[in-house]
């Protein structure tokens, strides 16, 4: 079976430094201790107003090459200018705007094939692999491999939500969503991600689903280590992942692969 890689997102690690000012608690750090304790990538997402992440960050941790870099970026010159010089080993493509507290849906591609499809091009003829941030809908999907995208990340903030608030019926709708989001993806060549909102709970279904090869987590474990650490809460999702990757028999890969 194909084995599912786990990211780190450390933006709020920033964000709890940047309360006070200084260096501490350091984000590069937290890095450190994210893959000591069984991450495969670090993902930060630097955004336009530098409210977590900023620049010396994502040079510092480029300079260390703890794992690979996934840097999340909005569509914008600067962006792009930034990702072209940094040249992380991955960018991931999301909407952006300054009221949002977080992001708040996927990036609508099918409306922008045009425009995207040149972006997309230069991060890739820079050796970054790319992948774009998106609601599980097959139209998004497709525009996805048409401006030549790597993988795409699905949005899974509906599901988790439903998760929350125990909404049985939303949840098994937008777990299937999510399914067959990824099934499309794999079968037209795209490399399937996903992320937003997972915690201890509701992360095992994702991660059973045979497509998805990678989830990206960050604001849930870093509120758990305030409790416990962050080694101890990395770990525990990486082994809950495992576990729920564990229950695929063979044939479930197999039979996807086949595209039946």
């Amino acid at each position: 079976m194909l084995p599912i890689r786990l990211g780190i997102n450390i933006d709020h690690i920033a964000t709890l430094r940047n309360a006070r000012g200084g260096r501490h608690p350091d984000p590069l750090r937290a890095a450190k201790a994210a893959v000591a304790a069984g991450a495969d990538n670090i993902t930060a997402h630097l955004r336009e107003d530098r409210r977590h992440i900023r620049d010396d960050d994502i040079a510092r941790l480029s300079a260390a090459a703890l794992a690979p870099l996934n840097l999340e970026m909005a569509v914008t010159p600067e962006m792009l200018a930034i990702a072209l010089e940094v040249r992380p080993q991955a960018s991931c493509l999301v909407p952006e705007r300054r009221e949002e507290l977080t992001t708040e849906g996927g990036l609508d591609f099918a409306s922008q094939i045009d425009t995207l499809a040149p972006f997309v091009g230069e991060l890739r003829r820079a050796g970054i692999h790319v992948s774009l941030f998106i609601d599980p809908e097959l139209a998004q999907i497709r525009a996805s491999r048409q401006v030549g995208a790597d993988a795409i990340e699905l949005h899974t903030g509906a599901y988790c939500a439903a998760a929350t608030a125990g909404d049985r019926t939303t949840l098994k709708r937008e777990l299937k969503r999510l399914e067959e989001a990824a099934r499309e993806a794999a079968s037209i060549g795209l490399e399937v991600h996903a992320g937003h909102g997972f915690d201890y709970d509701n992360v095992g279904a994702v991660a059973a689903i045979p497509e998805i090869v990678e989830l990206n987590i960050g604001h849930y474990l870093v509120g758990e280590a305030l409790f416990v650490s962050l080694a101890e809460s990395v770990g525990r999702m990486r082994a809950i992942m495992d576990e729920a990757r564990g229950t695929l028999q063979p044939r479930d890969t197999q039979a996807r692969a086949a595209g039946t």
